[in-house]
C-alpha cells in the first residue's frame, strides 16, 4: 500500500512539473504570427518558442481571435497574449515586455486614391475608416481625430470592406500589410500609404495576477537571446528590411508576488 501511494504521489508531482505554467494566446497576423496546417508560426512566435527553450517552459501557443485572447488578458490570471502594442491605458492593465518588434502604424486607401483624401485637408477626419476590433489600431484612428472607425473581426475583412468602398481608408500595422492582402488574394499594390500615425511597440503581454517570478523568468530568457544575437537573426529572418529592437523593458502592472 504504502508503495502505491509514493508511486501516486511521484506520478502527480511529474504531472505538476510538467504542467504549462502559462496560457499563451497569440493572433493571426502574418508574418508576425499566423497558423500554417494547424501549428502557429511567424516571427514572433519563433521568437517565443527561443525563449520556451532557454528556460524550459512547455506551454503550447494557442492561435485564436484576437478578441478572445485579449479578453482572456484582461481578465484571467497567468496568461501570456503576444504581440501586444504598447499604450499608457494598457500599462495600467498588464505587464508589458519587449519589444519584440517595432511597427508603423499606417493609413491607407485605394490605389490612386491617396491624394485626393489628403487634399480634403481637416475634412479627411470626417472620412470613414477601418480597423480590426480590439485593436490599437483602431485606438490610433479614434486618437487621430477619426470620427467614424467601422470595427471588423479581422485585418483580412477590414481590408476587404475598404478595397470594396464600404469605407475610404484602413488603418493598420505597416509590415503586415502585404500579408494581409495576399491573404485576400489581392496584389500589394492594391493600397497606397496616406499617412504614418505612429510608430507603435509591440510587446509579449502577461495578465494581472501572473506570478513574478514566471515574468521574470521570461524576462532572463528574452535578455538572453537578445544579448547571443538570435534574437536579431531571427527578427531579420523575417522581417530583413527593419532594423531589430534589441533594447529590453519590462513595464505597466507589477507582477504578483509568490509570498
Amino acid at each position: 500500500m504504502r508503495a502505491s501511494i509514493l508511486g501516486l504521489l511521484f506520478s502527480l508531482a511529474v504531472w505538476s512539473s510538467a504542467a504549462p505554467a502559462l496560457v499563451i494566446y497569440t493572433e493571426d497576423w502574418p508574418p508576425i504570427t499566423f497558423q500554417r496546417n494547424g501549428v502557429a508560426d511567424g516571427m514572433a512566435v519563433e521568437v517565443v518558442r527561443e525563449i520556451q527553450s532557454r528556460i524550459r517552459d512547455n506551454s503550447p501557443i494557442e492561435v485564436v481571435p484576437w478578441a478572445r485572447g485579449y479578453k482572456e488578458l484582461l481578465t484571467s490570471p497567468g496568461v501570456m497574449l503576444f504581440t501586444v502594442g504598447r499604450s499608457e491605458a494598457r500599462e495600467r492593465q498588464m505587464t508589458l515586455l519587449g519589444p519584440i518588434a517595432v511597427s508603423q502604424t499606417v493609413l491607407l486607401a485605394r490605389k490612386g486614391e491617396a491624394a485626393k483624401l489628403l487634399a480634403l485637408g481637416a475634412g479627411i477626419y470626417q472620412r470613414p475608416v477601418g480597423a480590426y476590433r480590439g485593436s490599437i489600431f483602431a485606438d490610433a484612428a479614434s486618437a487621430a481625430g477619426f470620427v467614424e472607425v467601422d470595427l471588423a473581426p479581422t485585418p483580412q475583412i477590414t481590408a476587404q470592406k475598404m478595397l470594396l468602398g464600404r469605407y475610404d481608408m484602413w488603418v493598420e500595422g505597416g509590415f503586415v500589410v502585404a500579408s494581409v492582402l495576399k491573404d485576400i488574394h489581392q496584389p500589394a499594390d492594391a493600397v497606397e500609404v496616406v499617412r504614418v500615425l505612429e510608430s507603435l511597440e509591440l510587446y509579449l503581454a502577461f495578465s494581472r495576477g501572473t506570478p513574478g517570478d514566471e515574468v521574470r523568468r521570461w524576462q532572463d530568457g528574452f535578455a538572453a537571446i537578445k544579448k547571443d544575437g538570435t534574437f536579431k537573426r531571427i527578427y531579420n529572418k523575417w522581417l530583413p528590411r527593419d532594423a531589430a529592437p534589441l533594447e529590453i523593458r519590462l513595464i505597466g502592472v507589477p507582477p504578483a508576488s509568490l509570498h
